[in-house]
């Protein structure tokens, strides 16, 4: 019990409170400011070797999944076998090509500084693929907007009305659309500008507001054992 309850809490506790507590104490205090220093640093260096341990794990279990998932010809699982070739083939070449001593040191560098095959595989796959699967986010937009921009109430009016003038103000068909009326391409962009940085920002500061309360109120439940669904359990 205490191996498995005990000892993480109490280390939870420990390495949570230490950046809390250090962000109020001054570093440059007489007698605390190197300890204060001291604590921040190893925290923080801590922190980035466990962030390590955790990508590998994360590696790790995706493997494992993939591999059980093509061994059973589960659903989708040529999308796993592709997930699997190309994190083996770009994890060979960025090993290989950051090499700098032993038998493989050079094997895949550039010469005279050109670009190397690792590079050449990010700009030329890894890159187009990642800007296809975030291409695929502007039908979602597209959707959800036609959801929530239908006039059933006073707030959703407000919102189409909104929209309507940002999405005419931000895009040159809008300013010559409303270019013929007397001052259209000065108070249309004007107004899009107005909307954007007053009743949006507060909206936008409301969210952010609650998302640091929420996040902060986690933070304390983690902290104080209340969370404990980090451990697989939720015994007191």
């Amino acid at each position: 019990m205490f191996w498995k309850l005990r000892l993480p809490l109490a280390l939870t506790f420990i390495v949570g409170l230490v950046p809390i507590v250090t962000f109020f104490l001054s570093t440059q205090a007489p007698v605390i400011g190197p300890a204060v220093q001291f604590a921040r640093d190893r925290v923080e260096r801590y922190m980035v070797i466990i962030a390590g341990f955790a990508l590998l794990l994360g590696v790790v279990s995706v493997v494992q999944g993939s591999v059980r998932k093509i061994e059973r010809r589960r659903p989708g699982w040529p999308f796993a076998a592709s997930l699997l070739a190309g994190l083996v083939v770009m994890g060979a070449f960025g090993i290989l090509s950051a090499m700098r001593v032993g038998p493989f040191q050079g094997l895949l560098t550039a010469p005279d500084g050109g670009m190397t095959p690792f590079f050449w595989m990010t700009r030329n796959l890894f890159n187009p693929l990642q800007a296809a699967m975030f291409s695929l986010l502007a039908f979602y937009i597209a959707s959800a907007a036609f959801r929530a921009f239908r006039v059933r109430n006073v707030e959703a009016t407000i919102l189409l009305i909104a929209a309507f003038i940002v999405m005419a103000g931000r895009t040159p068909l809008g300013e010559y659309a409303f270019g013929w009326l007397p001052g259209g391409e000065r108070w249309l962009p004007a107004v899009t500008d107005w909307i954007m940085t007053v009743p949006n920002a507060a909206a936008q500061r409301g969210v952010i507001i609650g998302a640091a309360l929420g996040a902060a109120s986690l933070s304390l439940r983690v902290i104080l054992g209340i969370e404990r669904s980090y451990l697989g359990t939720t015994e007191k």
